[in-house]
């Protein structure tokens, strides 16, 4: 079993190194270094507020599904981070290019990018058209995460899931309390 883990994180180490790798990327930086502030704490929570507060009252449920969903899925980033405390890539792997003032604090799972999944696929469910471009924002803001030294793939992984799972929950636990007022 041990055998498998080292070869596993054998292989995510070379997935991170092909990503970050090209950190010197005039292009590259420009967008991964400011595309990555889409799933902060700051654009995330203004970004649902917003939608919220200029929506109409038929499309208020969705900002109140992202809102929620995001609200939910920082609760288990929260506690993974605290019981399991990996050391971000920049930390462990030699060689690993990192912006200034990297984050300290422990990498798995990816906040930024459970951020941005939570709050997309609300958006996503209500209007699938809007997949075309907010999914596509939300893959970047995971590879921006690999791409500037401070997650590994499987942090990025496992934060999509998780803003997933919660997008898809919150968005169908508010259509259906939506769907139950207006029968009423």
């Amino acid at each position: 079993m041990t055998k498998i883990l080292a070869n596993l994180y054998d292989f995510e180490c070379h997935i991170f190194r092909s990503v970050n790798r090209h950190f010197d990327h005039k292009f590259l930086n420009f967008y991964f270094r400011n595309i990555t502030h889409l799933g902060g704490a700051t654009f995330t929570i203004a970004s649902v507020l917003i939608f919220f507060v200029l929506s109409s009252s038929q499309t208020k449920y969705v900002g109140l599904a992202s809102g929620l969903s995001l609200l939910i899925s920082h609760l288990p980033v929260v506690f993974v981070k605290k019981i399991y405390p990996r050391r971000r890539p920049y930390l462990a792997l030699q060689e690993t290019k990192v912006t200034v003032n990297p984050l300290k604090d422990h990498s798995f799972p990816s906040g930024h990018t459970t951020a941005i999944f939570s709050i997309v696929i609300p958006l996503f469910l209500w209007m699938p058209i809007l997949g075309l471009l907010l999914l596509p924002i939300a893959i970047s803001v995971g590879l921006s995460r690999i791409y500037l030294g401070l997650h590994y793939p499987s942090d990025v992984l496992v934060g999509s899931i998780l803003g997933t799972l919660t997008g898809l929950a919150s968005f169908a636990f508010i259509e259906h309390k939506l769907m139950n007022f207006l029968i009423l």
